[in-house]
């Protein structure tokens, strides 16, 4: 067998699949040795938290499938890791990274979990990630959770993951999978895709189902595609979107969604776009060299005949702070996840998990709980309070009427640019889409991306643009799984 994993691409494996140079069997085999060898070995950078025992059962059953009745679609036998707070009905638990939900298992699958069984998925495992969304304690390093460890970064250990999808974008990046699934609340998706060198996509909140995900923020969350290309981020978000009658937000996507997200993958996308630059998301405080990435991006994206409005400042931009609506959603939200695992669930209130932690003090609290005690003792879990009210209002007046919508509108744009994830936040308030796509490196080799942001359900357009400028770069590389720093 000489199918090469690395970089291979779901058009990639599926021609390799339907010739019969390799099986969906043997692939799974191939991602099970590369974890062994550079995720818990090696390099040891820790991204995988736990192996589907169902996965090579899984994937035979889909080859013996492709043989009688032909291929489901693009994901068909397509190994895919999901972060450690989305439920999985079978053998694995989910547990946010959290050693008090250890042995928490779903009754059922998440929604979108369904969905990728049906388009003919193999689900690998379960990623590790910045335990309960970097939204545990204060002064916890993106990437670490007391039931899993400390996710590293492949392209320089001593450099951050950024999170909390940490782990679904570094075994994206060190080719452990070939797409994952991760989850943003306000940049958990774009942040870890920043410093993986991957496409990620945070969609509107709406577009993908939330149902059987361990909750952060309901106004918010919201899953979405991570993936080495854009186009294979488009395939796996074909697969996610969709109405589910058991979360109200997807109602909202009635009419708004398209059933082919590839379609409008455009290699000369960027013509004509009109590419808003705000300048006032403190890009003053952007080290040198990423600066120096980010204004090159926008010099190539002209080149690819961008219309660049430069100047487009956010007026609102150096009034959006941080507020209480995360701490208030939480204990209402995370409650009512664990309401609904049955009678044998081993935590059923957020107290619970507390007085768990505080037990188990040494393997737990590492860093703390500050955050988890903050929502127990300071919200009601009502959400009633006053603050928390005028904050949820003035989140969307300051990041969508005032913000976003309002630059776009002055200056007729396509889409916002920012390097990094620094809009991450001001888009998460409303629920708006970014993607970001890799850049660039620094002269330490930590990866660099931009992030193109529009409003509601314009998933098409960004995606036109992202792909644009991936097919006019083509900067991305995989790391080089050896150490250093």
């Amino acid at each position: 067998m000489t199918f090469n994993l690395v970089e291979a691409t779901i058009g990639d494996i599926q021609t390799a699949l339907e010739s019969g140079e390799i099986t969906s069997y043997q692939l799974v085999l191939i991602y099970l040795e590369r974890i062994a060898r550079h995720d818990k070995s090696g390099l040891t950078v820790n991204s995988v938290l736990m192996i589907n025992p169902d996965a090579l059962f899984i994937a035979e059953a889909l080859d013996a499938e492709r043989k009688v009745h032909g291929s489901r679609g693009p994901l068909h036998g397509i190994p895919v890791l999901l972060k450690d707070n989305i439920n999985t009905g079978d053998k694995m638990p989910t547990s946010a990274g959290s050693l008090a939900l250890a042995h928490s298992f779903a009754l059922e699958d998440a929604h979108l979990v369904t969905k990728l069984r049906k388009a003919g998925a193999v689900i690998l495992g379960k990623a590790n990630m910045t335990e309960f969304a970097n939204f545990m304690t204060s002064g916890m390093p993106s990437g670490y959770s007391s039931r899993g460890g400390q996710v590293m970064n492949p392209y320089n250990i001593s450099h951050p993951t950024g999170g909390s999808s940490s782990g679904s974008a570094v075994a994206v990046a060190c080719n452990f999978c070939t797409v994952s699934v991760g989850t943003e609340t306000s940049g958990s998706i774009l942040n870890p895709s920043n410093l993986g060198s991957i496409v990620g996509i945070k969609p509107t909140v709406g577009l993908i189902s939330r149902s059987g995900i361990l909750p952060l923020c309901n106004s918010q969350d919201t899953a979405g595609p991570m993936a080495r290309t854009v186009k294979d981020a488009a395939l796996l978000l074909d697969v996610l979107a969709g109405i589910d009658e058991s979360d109200p937000a997807t109602v909202s996507s009635t009419g708004r969604t398209v059933k082919d997200y590839t379609a409008f993958l455009d290699t000369d996308g960027l013509r004509g776009a009109r590419i808003g630059i705000p300048r006032d998301f403190y890009f003053d405080e952007l080290p040198e060299e990423e600066l120096a990435l980010f204004n090159h991006a926008v010099e190539q994206m002209r080149q690819a005949g961008a219309v660049i409005v430069d100047p487009a400042d956010v007026r609102t931009a150096r009034q959006i702070v941080y507020t209480s609506v995360l701490l208030n959603e939480f204990k209402n939200n995370l409650q009512a996840y664990l309401s609904k695992l049955g009678p044998g669930a081993p935590m059923r209130t957020l107290q619970d998990i507390i007085e768990f932690n505080n037990a188990h003090p040494m393997e737990t609290l590492k860093y703390g709980q500050t955050t988890l005690l903050d929502a127990e003792y300071r919200t009601s879990g009502h959400l009633t309070e006053p603050k928390y009210l005028q904050d949820r209002a003035n989140d969307l007046r300051l990041c969508k009427t005032e913000g976003i919508d309002a630059t776009m509108e002055e200056h007729q744009l396509d889409a916002l640019l920012f390097p990094g994830d620094y809009g991450s936040r001001t888009a998460a308030r409303p629920g708006y889409p970014s993607i970001i796509v890799p850049a660039g490196y620094t002269s330490k080799g930590v990866p660099f991306g931009v992030t193109f942001t529009a409003k509601a359900y314009e998933e098409p357009k960004l995606l036109k643009l992202a792909y644009s400028f991936e097919q006019h770069t083509k900067v991305r590389h995989p790391p080089s799984m050896k150490s250093y720093l």
